[in-house]
């Protein structure tokens, strides 16, 4: 991307009226912003109109804001469009970078005429959250497709940017557009527009001049196509005897390249239980890792262990009632929310939960035994789940729900001698002994045999349709064990299942197999 910021668009022929097209999404303030402009340009003695058209692709709906300013004249009266012409808008602000790769699709950025201001943060769609896989959409091609597409463009993280100074984006795109010279009004026009509005003028004018400066020093953010975690240094100390001896072990007892892995698997599970799971993961590792320098794992990299770092921590941080319960109830989570939304300090925010048990949850929560003799009554088991399956609206604002959840999210004391946690042990160790059998023959297939957990996620419907898709991508192993293209095969057939829900790709890569 190019940063360049001059005053060619303040220059254009008041003839000819300024358009600009604001593309936002539900919540991000579209139409503030937009009402921001009108303001500022009739404050100044323009003529302005805007027109908004709602749209459905993110979230509460993608809204694309068209406004059109001119300089009034007397006794003119100016007739403005109600909708952008492509190719003939000067300023588009796009709210998310996704948006802004729209609005090239539209035709409303070209490179002879168009300034492009955007946030490069990203709220995935609903089509990217959907895919069981990884959906979400290359951020690169809207970057490359931006750098040919405007004359001028101004990117950054403006979300972000305005978050921490208490305020929404809206705030710091319209400080980006101060600054981008793009229009003939000054700075000071601009912020008397914000302090106009009365609510949260302060929050919004720090967000505002964060983004001016932010435009004048120049540069443009990086944008990573595969924007990822990665892992620090694992610590010297925890702070926590049992944590400082998992550090230990992790120093003593495997290679460098895999104890990043490691200790955010450690991390993960001392959170989702204590650190005597913990301690029980790095076992189960360990079990691996000395398969793995039996059968010439030192000559792949050690390979195998590395994938079973991963996903062995996945298989035991499993999502259930309890996990569930946990999450919801945390400081954390209502202080997150309390930011997005951006509630005051004289305001009180009261969440409502949407929660669909089901019987079969129920059961998994409860002790073996119990758990076992109920989903072994199915006369039982359907009486209790007509009174238990149906949509439930909690008010974890109250203190009877919250308490409720609390409660639940306290069981995870117990969750060992739960159905659910003998359920999720047995298929990790039937999961993990396949693996094995597999090792001696056919390393790198062993490898994707390990892999392959990446499929069971989630809880309820989608967790039973996760382990569905397992056990068909596994039914495959017998056929491709002997192979020397087994593993890309197996990859493959992984990928397919990764496509849609329904698992239609997966048919099809299964009967290829099945051809071989």
């Amino acid at each position: 991307m190019n940063i360049h910021v001059d005053n060619a668009f303040a220059a254009l022929s008041h003839d000819k009226p300024l358009s600009l097209a604001i593309l936002a999404m539900g919540g991000q303030g579209g139409g503030v912003l937009a009402d921001w402009i009108v303001d500022l340009a009739e404050s100044e003695g323009w003529v302005a109109q805007t027109s908004s058209v709602p749209g459905v692709a993110q979230r509460t709906g993608a809204t694309i804001y068209y406004l059109e300013l001119i300089k009034a004249r007397d006794g003119a009266h100016p007739v403005l469009a109600l909708m952008p012409t492509p190719g003939d808008v000067d300023v588009v602000l796009a709210a998310e970078l996704m948006e802004a790769g729209r609005s090239v699709l539209r035709g409303l950025v070209t490179p002879d005429k168009t300034m492009l201001i955007a946030s490069t943060h990203r709220s995935y769609a609903v089509g990217e959250k959907e895919k069981p896989g990884d959906g979400i959409g290359n951020p690169t091609i809207v970057v490359d497709a931006t750098d040919f597409a405007a004359k001028k463009t101004i990117a950054f993280d403006m979300d972000t940017l305005a978050t921490k100074n208490g305020s929404v984006i809206s705030a710091s795109m319209f400080g980006s557009l101060a600054a981008s010279g793009a229009l003939p009004f000054s700075k000071e026009a601009f912020e008397a527009t914000v302090r106009k509005g009365g609510k949260g003028v302060e929050a919004s004018l720090r967000a505002f001049n964060a983004a001016y400066d932010r435009v004048l020093r120049g540069g443009n953010d990086k944008v990573s196509a595969t924007p990822g975690k990665t892992f620090a240094e694992i610590p010297q100390t925890a702070g926590h005897p049992a944590l400082d001896r998992l550090l230990t072990r992790i120093r003593k007892e495997f290679p460098e390249n895999i104890q990043p892995m490691l200790y955010a698997g450690v991390k993960k599970l001392t959170d989702f239980q204590d650190p005597a799971y913990a301690d029980e993961y790095l076992t189960e590792v360990a079990k691996l890792h000395a398969a793995d320098k039996l059968n010439g794992g030192m000559e792949k990299d050690f390979a195998f262990t590395s994938q079973a770092a991963k996903y062995v921590a996945i298989a035991m941080a499993y999502d259930d009632v309890i996990r569930v319960a946990d999450l919801k109830t945390r400081g954390s989570r209502f202080d997150r929310v309390k930011k997005e939304v951006g509630v005051k300090a004289d305001q009180i925010l009261y969440t409502t939960e949407y929660m669909h048990p089901r019987m079969e949850e129920v059961c998994g929560t409860l002790p073996k035994g119990l758990g076992s003799f109920i989903e072994n009554r199915p006369a039982l088991f359907n009486w209790l789940n007509r009174r238990i399956d149906k949509g439930r609206r909690v008010k974890t604002g109250t203190l009877f729900w919250f308490a409720g959840l609390y409660f639940v999210s306290s069981l995870r004391r117990f969750r060992r001698g739960s159905l659910r946690h003998s359920i999720e042990m047995a298929h990790r160790d039937a999961w993990i002994r396949t693996a094995l059998n597999v090792l001696p023959q056919n390393y790198d297939l062993a490898v994707e045999v390990l892999g392959n957990r990446r499929l069971v996620k989630g809880y309820s419907d989608t967790h039973v349709r996760g382990l569905s898709k397992f056990d068909r991508v596994m039914s495959a192993l017998p056929m491709l064990t002997g192979r020397e293209d087994g593993a890309a095969w197996m990859r493959r057939l992984r990928q397919a299942a990764l496509l849609d829900e329904g698992g239609i790709a997966l048919d099809g890569a299964l009967k290829t197999v099945a051809s071989l």
